[in-house]
């Protein structure tokens, strides 16, 4: 998707050989309207897939799932990271690590709101080592649910959780997915043409 490879290139900055900060657009601040069309294509991508509901994890999923699910008609769940006084049984929950907050985290959901009726598109702003998604796949398994495929706004290509997920078998749609991330440069894969 280009407008969103643009602005990664414009407004993105390259902390480390492993880390993109994005959070002019993405993951602190949002712009609406790139939000909009990365809903848009996700929709578009997933338009035949049957999907009944979306699941991100929070909290920089929930922007462009929301989206998504705007455009396609189906409400989105987010699981939580953090205990809620609300949220404390009847649950789908799994245990995810972040290498970039160091630190492991218990994800939950309702079980109220996916059941083994529903298709899900499982939603994330970034893919990298795919510990967050192989979570939200764990928590679909638990609610016998269908997985129509997973979204990944950015991919870090040079990192394995992509390759690893797409080895299981799973559908993966990324907007963007990067080569490396060298000398405070981004260089995104080369896209294959299908003939």
């Amino acid at each position: 998707m280009e407008a969103l490879k643009q602005k990664i290139l414009s407004e993105g900055k390259v902390l480390s050989e492993s880390v993109l900060k994005v959070d002019s657009f993405l993951n602190h601040q949002i712009d609406p309207e790139l939000m909009q069309e990365i809903g848009r294509e996700f929709a578009d991508r997933y338009a035949d897939a049957g999907v009944t509901k979306i699941l991100t994890l929070e909290s920089s999923g929930i922007a462009p799932a929301v989206m998504t699910g705007l455009t396609m008609g189906v409400p989105v769940i987010f699981a939580r990271k953090r205990k809620s006084l609300t949220l404390t049984n009847h649950l789908y929950s799994a245990e995810v690590y972040s290498f970039t907050k160091r630190e492991a985290n218990e994800i939950s959901i309702s079980q109220d709101f996916i059941t083994s009726e529903d298709t899900v598109l499982i939603m994330d702003d970034f893919l990298a080592n795919g510990q967050a998604v192989i979570g939200m796949i764990n928590i679909l398994q638990q609610a016998d649910a269908q997985l129509a495929g997973i979204g990944i706004v950015i991919e870090k290509g040079f990192q394995e959780g992509g390759r690893k997920i797409r080895n299981q078998g799973y559908r993966v749609e990324t907007l963007a997915n990067i080569a490396e991330l060298t000398d405070g440069k981004v260089t995104f894969m080369k896209e294959e043409k299908v003939v």
